[in-house]
């Protein structure tokens, strides 16, 4: 297992690119400079001893130096040892719609780009219960098993998109059955099942499939994204400009959330059905009630002890330092017959 334990210092790195556009622009005004006293060639026979080449090649060290004492500030550790531990919890399958329609507006910045922040927001206060992610459109697939290892849920959830599904529609049926067959098999209680989605429901009777998973001790609660009214669904052609999904009519197709349909599985399977909306995404009340469950057992391997690796980092960035020193900008008289860095 791999990670990082001080992952706040790796936003550092986005000064990389920043060095090196600075870089550049400063190249640019040099050379501009430059053609102000004069022909570039001719200078470069009055300067001898100027090297660009290794001007350039000590801005890459720099660099080096830079990302690897990031890296290593940020401190790269490796699971040395792991070890089997109990916990009490709820096994927790959250099902994903991702289909276009979760693209829809009505919710800042759009429905599935606002669920996966919630449920990122959920992983974090699931308290030992063990989750599982489902992905669902015209079809349902299991994104990650159920586990209580909640950074590669947060992992898989991150490549979570609508192109993760190709058949398109919306069935949620499909999805609970799935979930039926990915809690474990050897008890017949403690498991909720958290379907996020508009609604729009086309594929298979939602409704009756969850009063069937309900009997077989699964509390099925449902959260609902967007619009009553109905709103446009986005979409970005390969140019970057932006329209609207039509229909083969050329009518803009409107999306709707579909309330009723929602509250009658969440009924039908013995759980809660709530409105999402911009400001409270409705995710706290289903926790509420899976906290309150009846827990059971759970053994999981984790990683219990970790060995740092900020020292080969570190390292390395000193060598690299003690190079760059070395490396002098201009050429000396023992060097300056020959250019190792000519192409």
């Amino acid at each position: 297992m791999f990670r990082f334990e001080n992952t706040e210092y790796l936003y550092a790195l986005v000064l990389i690119p920043v060095l090196i556009i600075w870089f550049f622009m400063v190249l640019k005004f040099r050379k501009k400079a430059l053609e102000e006293f004069g022909d570039l060639k001719l200078l470069e026979n009055l300067m001898p001893d100027v090297s660009v080449s290794r001007y350039k090649w000590k801005f890459f060290l720099v660099l080096l130096v830079l990302t690897s004492l990031i890296i290593g500030i940020a401190n790269p550790q490796i699971g040395s040892e792991l070890q089997t531990v109990k916990r009490k919890g709820v096994e927790v399958i959250i099902a994903l719609d991702v289909s276009n329609s979760m693209l829809a507006e009505d919710i800042n910045p759009d429905r599935l780009t606002r669920a996966k922040r919630a449920i990122s927001k959920l992983i974090d206060d699931l308290n030992g219960n063990n989750i599982g992610l489902i992905v669902f459109a015209g079809e349902a697939y299991v994104q990650l098993p159920v586990t209580s290892d909640y950074a590669s849920a947060k992992m898989f959830l991150n490549t979570i998109n609508t192109n993760i599904v190709n058949v398109q529609g919306t069935a949620i049926g499909s999805a609970i059955e799935l979930a039926e067959e990915s809690f474990t098999k050897d008890n017949d209680k403690n498991k909720a099942l958290i379907i996020i989605t508009d609604g729009e429901n086309h594929e298979d009777d939602a409704v009756k499939i969850a009063e069937e998973a309900n009997k077989k001790g699964i509390t099925v609660n449902t959260i609902g994204l967007g619009s009553i009214k109905g709103t446009p669904i986005p979409i970005v052609d390969r140019f970057g400009r932006k329209d609207y999904r039509r229909d083969n009519n050329g009518q803009v197709v409107m999306t709707k959330l579909n309330e009723e349909m929602l509250t009658k599985i969440a009924i039908s399977g013995g759980g809660e059905y709530i409105h999402a909306g911009n400001s409270n995404f409705g995710l706290n009340t289903i926790v509420d009630n899976i906290n309150n469950m009846d827990k059971q057992e759970f053994e999981s391997k984790v990683f219990s002890d970790y060995e740092d690796r900020f020292q080969y980092f570190i390292g390395f960035a000193i060598l690299l330092m003690l190079i760059e020193l070395i490396l002098l900008e201009r050429k000396n008289k023992f060097t300056k017959g020959i250019n190792i860095f000519k192409v």
